[in-house]
Order: C-alpha cells, then structure tokens, then sequence
C-alpha cells in the first residue's frame, strides 16, 4: 500500500495514493467506499453536489414527484372504489418541499463527511489529467496506482433551429421550477420524458411530448403501448413520428414545429422540458494529456471497464459508454472492486442489466425484448406470456393492465419484459434467474404466496411448458405410469 504524502509545491499540494476518483456519483462513492474500508488511501474530486444526477437531480426527485402525483391520481380514482373525495388541490410548493425532503434524507449517506469519516481525503474542485498518471485541480496534484473517471452523465442539448434562444429546463431544473406549468412541452418520449409527463399531467398541467420516433423505443414494442395508450387516457398528448425542426417563444409562451409524414405542426405551450437523452460528461478532463481514448459515448475502455489506452485508468457508470442507469454504476463499482482488490476474472457484461420505466403501469426489461431476440436468433425463440387481468391481485385492487413475457432459446430465458403495476420489482426475480443460470423451469418449481402479482411469472414461465405436458405424449406418459401400484 502507498503511504498518502502531501508537501506544498507551489499553490497546489501535492499527495500520492492508491486511488484517485473523479466523480461523487453512484458508481464513484461505490468505488470510493469500498477502497477506503479495505484500508486503501483513496482520494475523492467531486465539484458539484456529492450523489451526482441520480440523488441530486434524477432517480431520487423523480421518483419523489411520481409518489406525490401518484396521490392525485388516487384522488380522481377513488369513485371506482365506492370512495368519493373530489378532484385533489396540488401545493406546488409543498410537492416541492416533499422532492427535495426526500433528497435531504438520503444525502447524508453520500456527504463528504460520511466519506471523510471513511478515511477518503474529498476534494471539492475540479479536476483534469496532466498526465497519464497526475490528476490536478485547483490546490492539489495528486498521483495513484489507479484513477477512476466517475463523472455521469447531463441532458444532452439537441441543435434544434432556435432552442438555445427559448426558455427551457432539463432534469437538473424540472424538480425547481417557481410554478406548476400550465402546459408543459416535452421533448423526448424516453422513460424521462415519460415519467415526468404523467407526473405533471396528474398535478394537473397539461402536457404534450413530442418524440421523433416511438415513444419507449427501447421497451418491448408491445408493452410500451400498454404503457402508452394509458398515458393517452389520462390526457397526456404523445405525437409520436414527430421531429421537432423549430422552437420559439418566451417565458409562458413557447411553440415547437415539428414535422411529420403527414405535414407539419406546432405545438404550444408554457414550459419546455428537454428530455432526448444524455451524454457523457468529460469537459474539461483534459483526456489527450492523460492518454484517454474517448469517443462521443464516453471513454472507451474494454469489458474489464479499463482504458483501452491507459492501463492505470478505469470508468464507471455512464461515462463508460454502456448504459445509463445508477444500477449499471454500482455494479461497475463491484466489477472494478473484483478484479483490482481481488483478481477476479469479473466483466461488465456478466450480468443481464435490467431496466424499468416508472410510469404507470411499469415498463421493465431484462436482457433481450423479443425483437432483439427475434433479430439475433430468428425463429428459435419461444415467447411465454400471461396477463394480469388473469392476475387475482391486480383484478382485486382493480389495475389489470399488463402482461408478463418470457423470452426463452432452448430452455433458457434469454430476456423478460413485464408492464403493469410492480413490474420494476416483479422483474427481479427473471433476473435473478438469468444472472444465475437458472432455466425457464426454475420460475415454476417455488411456491408463490397468494395473491401476489409476481405469480404471473411463474404462470408465464409454467405456460411454456403447458403444450408439451398436456400433449399426447404426455397424456400416454400418465396413462402408463397410473398403471404402477
């Protein structure tokens, strides 16, 4: 282990460890974390708001504004049930207070005082390579065996004609917006997009999302227009096919043109969010003078997450250019955690890496949709499904929109797909599955509690299995062995 040194040279310190982290996101503080309670020195640069987008300004405040319009969505509903309340009165304001509450109790567990308690050294600043093997900022210069490039993602700006003149927010504005928007424009119909429009739609604004392709191009096909048509029913407007080729407008007044195969249109409203996806943050990081390769996805490193052209280099997370998701930055965390401190053979690709849309109802994923399959294997595929409206639980509290859906290549599931209520953690146990090599049969042979909507996984993957049990063969194996005494 390196002996952590600091001298003053010039108007920078100088220190040495054995692990430098740049980024105070998920993947980051994993990393950070787990080097420092292995008794390594580890030296953390973080220049904004430790937790990175996923506390501060995406998983967290989302899902905290999804709860707080989940409420307002009961109140309208509740005359299915036989209890009238009346249409809900949204504070603003009081949402707000509840979003950043839920922030403010998570962030204690990535302050730079918890990791300073942890024996993490936080510095404050930006930092940027000097060389391949110096990391500077404003008051330090600092070397270690290894360094970690940990800096996520941001709201990738697309070069719409007029957009960078016109008033408009991304997710880091979205949760502090001073008032409720009257009508809010969206651009983007990705899972944020998504989530952010039903959201605002049942607070009470009206909402149009303006998508260039189909909304949830990257869910099974099928189960996003579940999601869709019931998106649509609660009055968001989704023009999907549209290209938004002009924007214009001031504060309260904005209009975005788009065209489509049909022609052109303008959509008007009072706010826009801009919502088409996300890049790679490596401003500034001075990458050429650290010998990191990078390309427009981030920095290009191997399956072992390490630099293609600096061996003392590792990214995590979305700078690392395989998937956007705090789930998939943790787990580079552990990837990285296995083969540095413990040599172990470990990838970022052992793992089929789910994915969920927390709209409702939930869209999740994990491993392959069916086209994808489809594509890849042809007709050697067998697709197992069951819906929830045979589910008694969702029949019971009255939410029977879904389906679970089994992708399955020669008795192994090579991905699942399930929409409806609980989806994001119904799918976890198709996961579990998967990561552990565990056939289609293994979603039979447990015992479902009664009534839960997991069991339509366990209904879906026992589908598979129906022709062949109830064939005629399989009628003349239990004719013969009924007769055994």
């Amino acid at each position: 282990m390196m002996d952590t040194k600091t001298e003053n040279v010039g108007a920078r310190r100088k220190l040495k460890a054995d692990l430098i982290v740049i980024g105070g996101g998920s993947g980051g503080l994993s990393a950070a974390a787990g080097a420092a309670m292995f008794g390594l020195k580890v030296i953390l640069y973080e220049k904004a708001e430790m937790g990175g987008d996923c506390l501060n300004y995406g998983c967290v405040p989302s899902k905290a504004l999804l709860s707080a319009a989940k409420y307002a969505a009961n109140a309208r509903e509740g005359a299915k049930y036989g209890v009238t309340t009346g249409d809900p009165v949204v504070d603003w304001d009081a949402v707000k207070a509840h979003v950043h509450g839920a922030i403010e109790t998570i962030a204690p567990v990535d302050s730079v005082e918890r990791f300073e308690g942890l024996g993490v050294t936080v510095i404050q600043e930006h930092a940027s390579f000097a060389d391949p093997k110096t990391i500077v900022s404003a008051t330090t210069s600092a070397a270690a065996r290894r360094i970690i490039v940990s800096t996520g993602s941001t709201a990738f700006i697309p070069p719409i004609p007029g957009l960078e003149d016109t008033p408009y927010v991304t997710n880091e504005q979205v949760f502090s917006m001073p008032e409720l928007p009257k009508h809010l424009l969206i651009l983007g119909g990705g899972p944020i997009g998504l989530e952010m429009a039903q959201a605002f739609r049942r607070l009470g604004s009206e909402v149009t999302v303006i998508e260039m392709d189909r909304a949830l191009a990257r869910s099974d096909a099928d189960h996003a227009a579940i999601a869709i048509e019931a998106l649509r029913d609660e009055g968001v407007t989704i023009l999907e096919g549209h290209k938004a080729v002009k924007v214009s407008g001031t504060a309260g007044d904005i209009s975005v043109e788009t065209e489509h195969e049909d022609g052109t249109k303008t959509a008007t409203g009072s706010h826009l969010l801009v919502a088409v996806g996300r890049r790679a943050v490596m401003d500034g990081l001075e990458l050429e003078a650290g010998n990191v390769s990078f390309d427009r996805s981030g920095v290009q490193v191997s399956d072992k997450l390490r630099s293609v052209s600096n061996p003392r280099v590792w990214a995590l997370g979305d700078v690392a250019g395989k998937g956007q998701f705090t789930h998939l930055a943790g787990w580079h965390a552990s990837v990285f955690a296995r083969r540095a401190f413990f040599k172990q053979n470990s990838k970022a690709s052992d793992l089929p890496l789910p994915a969920v849309t927390y709209v409702a109802p939930e869209v999740a994923q994990v491993g392959l949709t069916e086209a994808e399959a489809r594509e890849q294997f042809g007709d050697k595929i067998s697709v197992s499904a069951f819906p929830f409206h045979e589910n008694d639980r969702a029949i019971a509290e009255g939410h029977t929109k879904g389906e679970a859906k089994l992708i399955i290549r020669k008795g192994k599931i090579i991905g699942a797909s399930i929409v409806g209520d609980g989806a994001g953690e119904i799918i976890q146990i198709v996961g579990f599955a998967m990561s552990n090599k565990q056939g289609v049969q293994s979603l039979t042979n447990f015992i479902s509690p009664y009534p839960t909507r997991t069991e339509v996984v366990k209904r879906a993957a026992s589908a598979y299995f129906t022709p062949t049990v109830f064939s005629k063969n399989g009628k003349r194996l239990v004719s013969l062995l009924q007769r055994i005494p």
